[in-house]
């Protein structure tokens, strides 16, 4: 019997970050124009999410183009994805925005989720500093002589 996934050719493996509903990604999708190749990117925010870790998960992406909503789906296993990046975190309440189709303008609009601390101390990488060493104590030297008093020109002895 034949296994489909023999069959398949093995692809690279893209590093896909975490993300949800609500977040704004980048998907840099390789685009064929004839014989030519080219990357484009897609930036847009994720209204939804299907299948989580499965062969066959897929996620939707909407931007706005010229006025016009724009809707793509990319299957997370496929060739055509180059590179995804986590541009921000989104805070909603739901797992598919549908609602953002009949929205437009600033009502459109999805607020920035506010990254715990923890993750932030993550991120932030501090290197711990070499030991300050004391200075060599300067060698010995006559004592200086001190300086002369600041006399008035102006009074007589």
């Amino acid at each position: 019997m034949v296994n489909l996934r023999d069959l398949i050719p093995a692809r690279k493996s893209v590093q896909m970050p975490s993300f949800r509903s609500g977040d704004t990604i980048k998907v840099n999708v390789l685009v064929k124009e004839g014989d030519r190749e080219r990357t484009q990117a897609f930036q847009g925010v994720v209204i939804k999410v299907v299948g989580g870790t499965t062969p066959g998960a897929m996620f939707t992406v909407r931007r706005i183009s010229h006025g016009v909503g724009v809707e793509r789906t990319f299957f997370v296993r496929s060739p055509l994805i180059e590179s995804v990046e986590l541009v921000r975190n989104g805070n909603v309440r739901r797992a598919r925005l549908f609602y953002l189709r009949s929205l437009s303008g600033k009502a459109a609009r999805i607020k920035e989720k506010a990254r715990k601390m923890g993750a932030l101390a993550e991120a932030i990488v501090v290197e711990p500093e070499p030991p300050i060493e004391p200075a060599p104590a300067p060698a010995a030297e006559a004592p200086a002589t001190p300086a002369p008093a600041p006399t008035d020109a102006g009074e007589k002895k």
